[in-house]
């Protein structure tokens, strides 16, 4: 049985920027952490059977690959295509939906996956493109492309995303102690509920208004190397203003973003001592990451379920049940 576990990812700033219509125009990037909430998938051959056993949200038994319902499975299967029926489940630390990239993650990590069982290990980069390629080309998901390198790479890294379409990666070179002070200031706090970040990114990806829109993004893409620079100098206390100053651009990129329950409990944060945070994902629910020096302090204020920032460094890995070594 193979088992991929892939991370999730919190973006800090230039969300948006990594959208064709921005960054075939102007380029973009952003500064993101893979964080140590994981995406299992699992594959097991199907004994006896020539179909396939899907186990996720719901449950697929199907003969044939292009029976499957699940897009993204159906996709990865005819990209990588399996000696005989297979059972395949995920997994997942979090919920779907709450603005974590956890479809990316998924992408990556089946592809992962199924290139172990076919005893292939494919790079990072190449998983990260070709997940790209099916989300956004195949499957024509109006999303960008920082979610799936964060998932196929971990650590803290700039990524920039060029104008002919490729993707430069920088790990940020930060000390521990700083990593410490990172993870100590940061924790997820989770707002509730799900939503399809779809229809939301369509709508941050509609013409109207562009030139407004097209001067918050590049904002805050100005400001992805100033805390870069932040970071590498040691000063993890600047994020949480830095995140707030961000947080207030992309509410203003369009309509639908917040909502009330957000700026409420984001206001309340900062009336209990928060320097700054931002909700993560395309918007309306899922989690604030809050800057914080009592987290335990501001959980019990906000009374929310939450769980501490812990940054990943070793993005999307393979483990192989019953032999006798790792496959990575």
């Amino acid at each position: 049985m193979i088992i991929s576990r892939t991370p999730f990812r919190a973006s800090f700033l230039g969300g948006s920027s990594d959208l064709p219509w921005y960054y075939e125009r102007y380029g973009g990037a952003v500064i993101s952490a893979a964080i140590a909430q994981y995406m299992y998938v699992t594959i097991h051959p199907f004994f006896g059977e020539d179909r396939f056993r899907l186990k996720y949200s719901k449950l697929e038994d199907v003969d044939n690959i292009e029976d499957i319902q699940h897009p993204i499975i159906r996709s990865c299967l005819e990209r990588v295509p399996l000696d005989g029926g297979m059972e395949i489940a995920s997994i997942a630390d979090v919920p779907a939906g709450t603005g974590l990239g956890s479809s990316s993650s998924f992408t990556v990590g089946l592809l992962n996956a199924l290139y172990a069982q076919n005893r292939e290990i494919v790079p990072p980069r190449e998983l990260a493109e070709q997940a790209c390629d099916i989300e956004i080309n195949v499957l024509k998901s109006p999303i960008g492309k920082q979610d799936q390198y964060a998932a196929a790479f971990g650590g803290l890294n700039v990524f920039r995303f060029n104008q002919d379409g490729t993707v430069t990666s920088e790990p940020v070179d930060i000390q521990a102690n700083t990593i410490e002070t990172l993870e100590r200031q940061l924790r997820f706090y989770y707002i509730g509920g799900t939503r399809d970040a779809n229809r939301l990114l369509e709508r941050q990806n509609a013409d109207d208004d562009r030139p407004r829109k097209t001067k918050l993004i590049a904002e805050m893409v100005g400001a992805v190397d100033a805390l870069r620079a932040e970071l590498e100098a040691g000063h993890a206390d600047l994020i949480g203003p830095i995140l707030d100053e961000a947080w207030q651009k992309k509410r203003a990129l369009t309509d639908g973003i917040t909502n009330d329950r957000i700026d409420q409990v984001y206001e309340l944060a900062l009336q209990s001592g928060a320097t700054g945070g931002k909700l993560l994902g395309a918007g309306q629910t899922g989690f604030l990451l809050l800057c914080h020096p009592d987290h335990d302090s501001l959980a019990r204020t906000l009374g929310l379920k939450s769980f501490p920032l812990k940054i990943d460094f070793t993005g999307t890995t393979l483990t192989e049940i019953g032999a006798a070594n790792n496959v990575s």
